[in-house]
């Protein structure tokens, strides 16, 4: 369903994105992040997912400033430790601010395709996750969901720059995520009406990962439907109609 294009950077560079339209106009954007694996199988998947259920779905290289083309692990259910050891070696050296920086350049674009209805939301796993939550607090995206975020307790004193609507998944055994850091991000984000939080008891990191080691599915399902609905609501805008041609 999807193809490649290329987007500008705000510092003068350019990055691949791969781009999935519905066969409608006036269609919610949908940027959606990628975990530590880069623009892989699994991200142009759920892009098509994502276009299929009515979104225009952008999915931008966020390691082209270490190295461009990233595509890591494409099968979870049997994952290569050599691909395992680079995407940690990527997101080591991963800076947050170009990548917010990046996000936001992807989000500007997407609003301006003719196929978009200029309401655009940020959804992303991982390291997309945390991503997703910065996205809520440095953008204007009109909503936000993250999946298992990693960090996000590092950036709480940016949680009262929240002002749209923010989902977060929370993995109740996630091991990148320990009890008391989750028990910071709930409690600070409490407070915040824009802000919903969801914990899965029992569910690891990387929970929704189809074929991963530690997918659930009865999570997964919950959160999933628990996003899109988030999603749809949040990014309603005019009656869709028929598609326009694209370039």
């Amino acid at each position: 369903m999807g193809r490649e294009v290329i987007i500008p950077s705000h510092d003068g560079g350019r990055f691949a994105c791969y781009l999935a339209a519905p066969p409608m106009a006036n269609a919610p954007g949908l940027v959606l992040v990628q975990y530590i694996c880069g623009v892989n199988r699994v991200m142009r998947r759920l892009a098509d997912e994502f276009a299929a259920q009515g979104f225009v779905v952008a999915v931008p290289d966020l390691f082209w400033r270490q190295e461009p083309g990233i595509a890591l692990n494409d099968d979870p259910s049997h994952p290569d430790p050599e691909h395992h050891k680079k995407a940690l070696a990527l997101n080591a050296g991963f800076d947050d601010t170009s990548g917010i920086a990046d996000l936001i350049s992807t989000l500007a674009w997407l609003r301006q395709r003719p196929e978009c209805s200029e309401k655009a939301g940020v959804l992303g796993y991982c390291l997309g996750g945390r991503l997703a939550y910065l996205m809520a607090t440095r953008s204007d995206a009109d909503c936000s969901v993250g999946y298992y975020g990693v960090n996000i307790n590092e950036y709480l004193r940016e949680a009262d720059q929240i002002r749209n609507p923010l989902m977060l998944h929370i993995a109740g055994r996630d091991e990148l995520c320990p009890p008391q850091a989750q028990r910071e991000i709930i409690e600070t984000l409490k407070p915040n009406p824009a802000v919903i939080t969801h914990v899965y008891e029992g569910a690891g990191h990387a929970f929704a990962l189809r074929g991963g080691q530690n997918f659930d599915v009865a999570a997964a399902e919950r959160a999933d439907v628990r996003s899109l609905e988030f999603l749809q609501q949040k990014l309603a805008s005019a009656k869709l109609h028929a598609t326009v041609p694209q370039d």
